[in-house]
C-alpha cells in the first residue's frame, strides 16, 4: 500500500524503519510536527521522524495544523491508501481522516480501552499494572476510541521505568503495526469495536504531578518516580531548592524514618515515607549535573532537621 506515516518523537522510529524496509508497502511521505527548539542551546531541530525520513529520501510534511488547507491538498495529491500513526502529537480533523481509503491506523501503547490519552505507559507504571501492551486501531473523532485491529502484550517488570517500558513497546508495536497493515491490504483483518467497560484515561503527566509526596507509602513513591522517568522527571525540594530524583529502591528491612527524613551512610542514602524507607539512586540538584545520591549527600551534609518536601 501507499503509506503516509505520521509521527514525531524517537518512539515512532522503530515503526517508521519497519515500514520503510517492508517490501509490501511504500512510505511515500511522512507527517510530523514542525521543527522545534531543543537541547541546551535551544537550537531549532527537525523531529526524529523528519530526520529519518530525510535520510531515506522520503518527503516530509510539517503542517502547523493537520487541518491546514495546503496540507490537506498535498495529502490528496499523494493519495495514500492508509496513514499509520505513532505518537504524532496533534489532533487530526475529519477532513484529514477522510482522505486515505483505509483511514488512519494508530499504534497506541496500551491495551485499549485501558489508558486512552497522551500518557498510557506512564499511567500503567504509576498504577502498578502488571501487564500492558500496544493496540492498533482506526482513528475516529473520539479520543482513542476507534475499533481495534490487533494487540500485543508486554509484562511490566518490577523496576521498569516508563522510558524502558516504552522502548520495548515501540519495538514490539512496530511489528504489530506492520502485521496490521498487511492484514488490511489482504482484506483479512477487520477492526473490532472497543468494549464499553474498562475505559480508563491517561492524561499527560506534568511537572506538578511529578512532585514526590513523602507522606505516601513507599510503593507509591517508587511507582511515581519510575512513571516519571525520564520525563517529566520526578522531583522534590531540599532546603528550598528543587532536586530531581531517579528511580529508588524500596528498603523494607531498613529502620523506619519519618516521611522525607534522610539517613546517610557510607554506601547509601535513605529517605522516609509513610511506610518503609526507600534508597535513593541518582540525584540532580537544580542547575547541576546528575550524580549518585551518596555523592550528593557528601556535598550537602544533611542534618537531623533537614527534610525532603
Amino acid at each position: 500500500m501507499r503509506l503516509v506515516f505520521a509521527g514525531t518523537p524517537d518512539t515512532a522510529l522503530p515503526s517508521l524503519r519497519t515500514l520503510i524496509d517492508s517490501p509490501r508497502h511504500d512510505v511515500v511521505a511522512v507527517v510530523t510536527r514542525p521543527d522545534a527548539q531543543s537541547g541546551r542551546g535551544r537550537k531549532v531541530h527537525p523531529s526524529p521522524v523528519a530526520e529519518l525520513a530525510e535520510e531515506a529520501g522520503v518527503e516530509v510534511l510539517r503542517p502547523q495544523k493537520a487541518g491546514d488547507p495546503a496540507f490537506l491538498e498535498r495529502l490528496r495529491e499523494i493519495g495514500p491508501d492508509c496513514c499509520p500513526v505513532v505518537a504524532y502529537g496533534a489532533l487530526l480533523p475529519q477532513a484529514a481522516l477522510d482522505i486515505p481509503r483505509h483511514g488512519w491506523v494508530n499504534l497506541h501503547f496500551s491495551l485499549l480501552p485501558a489508558w486512552r490519552g497522551a500518557a498510557p505507559v506512564q499511567h500503567a507504571v504509576l498504577h502498578g499494572d502488571e501487564i500492558t501492551g500496544a493496540s492498533t486501531f482506526r482513528i475516529v473523532r473520539e479520543l482513542d476510541a476507534g475499533p481495534v485491529y490487533g494487540v500485543v502484550t508486554e509484562e511490566i517488570r518490577p523496576a521498569d521505568t516508563s522510558g524502558e517500558l516504552l522502548a520495548r513497546l515501540a519495538e514490539s508495536g512496530a511489528e504489530l503495526l506492520l502485521a496490521t497493515l498487511d492484514g488490511i491490504e489482504d482484506g483479512k483483518l477487520e477492526a473490532v469495536p472497543q468494549p464499553a467497560d474498562g475505559v480508563s484515561l491517561a492524561p499527560k503527566i506534568g511537572g506538578d504531578d511529578a512532585r514526590i509526596d513523602w507522606s505516601a507509602p513507599a510503593m507509591r513513591v517508587d511507582r511515581l518516580i519510575r512513571a516519571c522517568t525520564p520525563a517529566p522527571g520526578a522531583w522534590t525540594e531540599f532546603r528550598g531548592t528543587r532536586v530531581k530524583l531517579g528511580p529508588v529502591r524500596p528498603a523494607p528491612g531498613a529502620p523506619g524514618l519519618a516521611p522525607g527524613r534522610i539517613a546517610v551512610s557510607k554506601h547509601s542514602v535513605l529517605a522516609g515515607t509513610a511506610t518503609h524507607p526507600v534508597e535513593l539512586g541518582e540525584v540532580q540538584p537544580q542547575g547541576k549535573r546528575l550524580m549518585q545520591a551518596v555523592e550528593w549527600a557528601r556535598g550537602v551534609r544533611p542534618t537531623d532537621e533537614d527534610r525532603l518536601v
